[in-house]
């Protein structure tokens, strides 16, 4: 069975660690946690581990080369490890959804999102399951709120939403991204329901 290869995005180093553009790190951070899996390994200009779950071989990266040319990164791993665009899924930040909810697509445009447009422009296509977890929008310079930290009210949302997110990747890997779209897409903490 064709390897997954799942990505969280974020800029590396502890003066960004606890950024709102370091939550795709703090995703793969929860996976290999819950997974019990903690020696990250360097390999294509990212921090790796590769494991079996739930049948399929999955590979868990947390690119290193910062968020503006995390494409490098990507397209060495799609290389290495043979991986189908379709067997590809990225998780970052999203400044266009509240706090918290979730967004699962499977292509799409990189929406702002540097990272992404990194991604697409050296894979050469946008056809890629991604996982949006959002940060809310500002109304001040969006450089300086993605990498601000959360404020305690916003940290309880993300609090929530990151095991859900875990939730959404191991559906991702075991029924495929239509499934995944369709049980966690529009999900936000208790505090966003109407």
């Amino acid at each position: 069975m064709p390897a997954k290869l799942i990505v969280g995005l974020g800029n590396p180093g502890p003066n960004y660690e606890n950024t709102k553009h370091n939550l795709g790190f703090w995703v793969i951070n929860e996976l290999l946690l819950k997974l019990q899996l903690d020696r990250l390994a360097p390999s294509c200009r990212s921090l790796i581990v590769r494991t079996e779950w739930h049948g399929s071989e999955v590979i868990f990266a947390k690119p290193m080369t910062y968020m503006n040319n995390s494409g490098q990164a990507v397209s060495m791993l799609v290389q290495k490890f043979d991986i189908f665009p379709h067997n590809l899924c990225v998780v970052y930040d999203d400044l266009n959804l509240d706090v918290g909810v979730l967004r699962m697509r499977k292509a799409g445009s990189d929406g702002g999102h540097n990272g992404m447009k990194s991604i697409i422009h050296h894979l050469g296509t946008q056809e890629f399951p991604r996982l949006r977890v959002g940060i809310g929008k500002t109304g001040g310079v969006w450089m300086d709120y993605v990498l601000s930290e959360f404020s305690p009210v916003e940290r309880e949302d993300i609090d929530w939403a990151i095991p859900c997110a875990v939730d959404a990747i191991e559906t991702f890997v075991t029924d495929g991204v239509q499934t995944a779209m369709n049980r966690f897409n529009g999900c936000s903490p208790p505090r966003n329901d109407s």
